[in-house]
């Protein structure tokens, strides 16, 4: 297939890509540098020395950290993740109407005081520290529902659990919970630093790792269309447990682990419910938690070794 790939430089991108070509299909892959998303027309000028449609359009890019960028950012995200999403639904229609657009959701869209259920994206209230970037997906999700019920358009939206795995950017942005936990129980270990988590450490969350996620991406792209479909491991952990099993690899002694309540931690609790991806894709069997973590922590001594 020839397929398009917008932010195909981050991590999901990145390992999607490499996914995708083993399979033997033709990848068009931008990341920011290659095309401002923002500027209207910019797909179009990206892609003009390439001939032929594309039969699926993989819309990743988003202007977005982790942590407190959310609650520092919220006028910019709106701003920015608008012109980014409705160049692309507006490209899709205009230049692509065949093909069928995958993109991606997030769990910041659902309400937390109601069902982490996919019936329930649209309803209810984010929770406000996230409350602009995750409006802005379920515009995402609006649009694609508006284009596919006047045009007939394909679409699938996919709304995953925190990803992690090998491979994660390791630059100054702001790290999804778990890398920034792993990086700071590394530098404990190698450089005798404090390590100092935000939160009491009882807030849960919900990993699903990279492999497990494009995998069941893929396989869902087979077998159905114009589906909301969430994708995680089904069960979440609180912050000290996943800091105890990362002290257990690591060899760092946990007690020495301090919490710093007054810090941002967003939502208390934050599973996806995955009854209907497990209807879909019955076969579907996420990496262990210990063995994806271990996976993880290996890669990340490995940049700490290399890095000095």
């Amino acid at each position: 297939m020839r397929i398009l790939v917008t932010g195909a430089t981050g991590f999901l991108g990145s390992h999607l890509c490499k996914r995708l070509l083993q399979e033997g299909n033709d990848v068009a892959g931008l990341g920011s540098r290659e095309c401002d998303l923002t500027v209207e027309g910019s797909l179009q000028r990206a892609l003009a020395g390439r001939k032929g449609d594309f039969d699926e359009i993989i819309h990743l890019a988003a202007w977005t950290q982790a942590g407190d960028f959310c609650l520092r950012h919220p006028g910019e995200q709106w701003l920015i993740n608008q012109r980014i999403n409705t160049n692309v639904l507006s490209y899709w229609k205009d230049e692509q109407e065949q093909a069928k657009l995958l993109f991606m959701g997030t769990s910041c869209s659902y309400d937390p005081a109601l069902s982490l259920r996919e019936e329930n994206y649209m309803s209810g209230v984010p929770i406000e520290s996230l409350f602009t970037y995750a409006m802005t997906k379920r515009m995402l999700y609006a649009g694609a529902l508006a284009l596919n019920k006047q045009y007939g358009m394909k679409y699938l939206c996919f709304v995953p659990s925190t990803l992690y795995g090998p491979g994660y950017h390791t630059d100054k942005r702001q790290m999804h919970f778990i890398f920034d936990l792993i990086r700071k129980i590394i530098r404990g270990k190698l450089h005798g630093e404090e390590v100092v988590l935000w939160g009491d450490g009882h807030q849960k969350r919900e990993l699903v790792y990279i492999d497990d996620f494009t995998s069941a991406m893929l396989a869902l792209d087979r077998r159905c269309e114009n589906e909301l479909i969430n994708i995680g491991e089904g069960q979440e952990h609180t912050i000290r447990e996943f800091a105890g099993m990362v002290c257990d690899e690591v060899g760092y002694d946990f007690s020495r682990i301090k919490f710093d309540a007054s810090r941002y931690v967003g939502a208390k609790s934050k599973c996806l419910d995955i009854s209907k991806l497990k209807g879909l894709y019955p076969e579907y069997r996420p990496t262990p938690l210990k063995a994806g973590l271990s996976a993880t922590i290996k890669w990340f001594m490995q940049q700490a070794w290399e890095k000095g």
